[in-house]
């Protein structure tokens, strides 16, 4: 399984930027769904996630801003971030949670990350 991320670029603060991340390979199902990022010195956090049942949870920081969305006919996730900080500046991550075969184990998959830099 692998997942690709898209989207990430430089973009002045207050404007917007949609990322997208791509599941491929031997997939049965694909459970939660979630982008994280990791700014220069910090740990990576969970910025948002989309559950099986669509419910979506966000970080306090992004809530108003961010919206989390999935296309599950296409295996993608999606992330819109709109009114975009400083502070937003980070390499975002996807993951995904995947079940391979009908009685596999699902297992957390990560796209390689795209960077977004905000300036002010």
């Amino acid at each position: 399984v692998q997942l690709q991320a898209f989207g990430g670029g430089l973009v002045q603060a207050g404007g917007s930027l949609r990322l997208s991340c791509a599941a491929s390979g031997t997939i049965f199902s694909i459970n939660d769904m979630g982008w994280y990022r990791q700014a220069p010195g910090n740990e990576r956090e969970l910025v948002a996630v989309s559950t099986t049942g669509s419910r979506t949870n966000y970080v306090d920081s992004v809530k108003g801003r961010f919206t989390i969305s999935r296309d599950n006919a296409k295996d993608t996730v999606y992330l819109q971030m709109n009114s975009l900080r400083p502070e937003d500046t980070a390499v975002y991550y996807c993951n995904a949670l995947v079940a391979r075969w009908r009685f596999d184990v699902p297992r957390m998959y990560w796209g390689q990350g795209t960077l977004v830099t905000v300036s002010s």
